[in-house]
């Protein structure tokens, strides 16, 4: 069967005589419906797909008002208060570069002046009375002490650094305080030669081997304890011992630092400017002190301190510092001080001298403790000046 041929196809123009134009509301409606699938496809996106967090702001926009103003607030205003003081080891107590810095906004005044330790006073204190008692009240642990006996001697004088005087030599007894937190010049303070009193913070990081190695070269060991200084502008650290305090709390910072470490012959103050000045107060540290066997070592950061006084009240063992040998951040002026304490050891046959784990300090030590012995003085801890010359 033959195939039936197609007929070919006519132009629109040629069938109807007018020129083909696309209809333009047709076009619309296409583009219309083009463009609703997209909308919709992108919020099924957004409705379905887990969206990446922001670290910086984790809120999503559809908290209520009082939720976005609180994420607006400072972040140290949304932390819950930490444990315990935080502290980097090997930061320095103090700057180690005095200089005139630029005279800051009135806003920021006191973030210029913020230190850790108070100013320190560049009094010689000359105490009211001395108990010379070397040829009528020998050192009773010159001599090694028996076990049972040992064990009944209180705690000052059971963790003493045996020490044997061998002439009427001027006794030198260095302490260096804010031992601990400074880890770099702590370990250089108990590499030096000694013995030296070596007084660490309460608050400080591995007191237990820092201490150990301390006791292990020679030195004796004493508690530091932070106490309310006068200035705001100064950080006295965590558990700070403070005048507005009731007596159950006073009572339990206290035991904190107390129970930090142990084999310590007593403890002395951290600032304290203003706790010191309080009868009240430090008549709780010092009965405390006494019902421990402890002594008491007065670091005078004021003249107004009454923890010297009632000490020798109550018959707790007893010594004040004389000098403090780095209140000024300079190697000439620290030699200077040296030689101060020389010249007091010289008139009153003892000296305690005060000085802080400082680069400075550290410097003008090591060449001073080479030659001090040679020169006429001994090098004793504390408990020995205690021991002659305190009110025990």
């Amino acid at each position: 069967m033959a195939k039936k041929s197609r007929k070919p196809a006519i132009p629109y123009a040629q069938r109807t005589g007018k020129e083909y134009r696309p209809r333009f509301g047709r076009q619309m409606l296409y583009a219309g419906i083009a463009f609703v699938s997209m909308f919709f496809g992108y919020y099924l996106y957004y409705q379905f797909v887990p969206k990446p967090v922001d670290p910086g702001n984790e809120t999503s926009s559809r908290q209520s008002p009082d939720a976005q103003t609180e994420n607006h607030q400072p972040w140290y205003q949304k932390q819950s208060p930490p444990p315990r003081l935080v502290t980097i080891p090997d930061a320095p107590l103090f700057p180690e570069v005095v200089e005139q810095p630029v005279t800051p906004p009135a806003n920021e005044v006191a973030k210029a002046v913020r230190a850790y330790e108070e100013s320190l006073p560049k009094d010689i204190y000359h105490p009211p009375s001395l108990r010379v008692s070397a040829v009528e009240q020998p050192r009773q642990n010159s001599e090694p002490e028996p076990a049972q006996t040992a064990l009944i001697l209180p705690p000052w004088r059971r963790y003493a650094v045996k020490f044997t005087e061998q002439e009427q030599e001027p006794l030198i007894a260095i302490v260096i305080d804010d031992m601990g937190v400074d880890v770099k010049h702590s370990a250089q303070a108990i590499k030096m030669k000694g013995p030296l009193t070596l007084s660490f913070l309460t608050y400080a990081e591995n007191l237990g081997s820092q201490t150990r190695q301390a006791r292990a070269n020679g030195h004796e060991l004493m508690l530091h304890v932070s106490m309310e200084p006068t200035s705001t502008a100064v950080d006295p650290g965590p558990n700070v011992l403070l005048t507005g305090l009731d007596d159950a709390e006073l009572n339990r910072r206290l035991e904190w630092g107390l129970s930090r470490f142990s084999g310590y012959v007593g403890i002395n103050n951290h600032m304290g400017s203003k706790f010191t000045a309080d009868p009240h107060a430090m008549g709780l540290v010092i009965d405390a002190v006494k019902s421990r066997g402890l002594l008491f070592l007065d670091s005078r950061t004021s003249g107004g301190t009454v923890g010297g006084k009632l000490a020798r009240q109550k018959g707790v063992p007893l010594a004040e510092r004389n000098i403090f040998i780095d209140h000024v951040n300079n190697l000439g002026e620290v030699n200077a001080r040296l030689k101060d304490v020389e010249n007091f050891a010289i008139r009153n046959g003892y000296v305690v001298a005060i000085g802080h784990p400082r680069q400075v300090t550290l410097e003008a030590l090591g060449v001073w403790l080479e030659d001090v012995q040679s020169r006429g003085f001994r090098l004793a801890p504390v408990s020995a000046i205690v021991e002659k010359y305190g009110a025990s």
